[in-house]
């Protein structure tokens, strides 16, 4: 397969030891082989860190990087990956989710054709124990600035984009600060695009901060209002369409 260059993966994790390797193991499955893996562990006091240096000790490509302090947010974390990564292309999964061995491929493949350098994909729910049920969540085909106010449509756990798109940009240490970095990349004129495939497996746990709704509805109104600053009848819209949203996604 053609070299597009290195990609970096970012994971951050706290207290994964039950669900790491599944994700590393999903890296390691790629079938497009140029990537460096950069877990980031925030203090971690299971043992985390002994699954992830296993893991590099068999492959060179995986690396750890550690916080100085407890953080509580994947933020900091994902901060310090962006910060010692060196590849072309970013990419995110979280410590509990799984990749398919071709999204990679299928994504350069995707962004070369349609000479773009933003896109995500579709994601299956998977239970806690990794059991799968076909619980597809098909996002939108492609998000703007606009359309992104409404409800953020761009699964961390598939984005891949060009590294130049992050600049100088980092994750703010608030809820939804990966809705509040797509938006300000897409803010500028930037397009993402839905790849149209399924990509990665999202676990669902009973302690995500997702499984709060009341919190979530509160984060999503206070980065409307409070980041992007919009008026308050736009604001009021965009979280009806969230709820309703929200909705469908939760009943899959």
């Amino acid at each position: 397969m053609k070299d597009y260059g290195l990609v970096s993966i970012i994971t951050p994790c706290y207290n994964a030891a039950l669900v790491i390797s599944k994700t590393i193991e999903s890296v390691i499955a790629q079938t497009y082989s140029n990537w460096e893996l950069l877990v980031v562990d925030d203090c971690s006091t299971d043992n985390t860190l002994q699954v992830v240096e296993e893991y590099i000790a068999k492959d060179v490509r995986v690396k750890l990087l550690k916080t100085n302090k407890a953080s509580g947010s994947p933020a900091e974390p994902r901060n310090i990956g962006i910060k010692n990564a060196r590849g072309v292309f970013l990419a995110f999964v979280d410590s509990d989710d799984v990749w398919l061995p071709n999204k990679l491929t299928e994504q350069l493949l995707f962004m070369e054709k349609k000479r773009c350098n933003f896109v995500y994909s579709n994601y299956e729910k998977i239970s806690w124990d990794g059991a799968r049920n076909n619980r597809i969540l098909r996002v939108r085909k492609v998000s703007t600035y606009r359309n992104t106010l409404t409800c953020c449509e761009i699964p961390c756990l598939t984005v891949l984009l060009k590294r130049e798109l992050i600049e100088n940009r980092r994750f703010m240490k608030i809820g939804k600060e990966d809705y509040v970095l797509w938006l300000s990349i897409l803010r500028e004129g930037n397009v993402a695009y839905n790849s149209g495939k399924v990509h990665a497996l999202y676990r669902e746990s009973r302690n995500s901060r997702s499984g709060n709704k009341v919190k979530m509805i509160k984060e999503q109104w206070y980065v409307l209002r409070k980041i992007e600053k919009i008026n308050v009848l736009q604001a009021i819209f965009c979280l009806i369409y969230y709820l309703f949203r929200g909705l469908f996604k939760y009943m899959k």
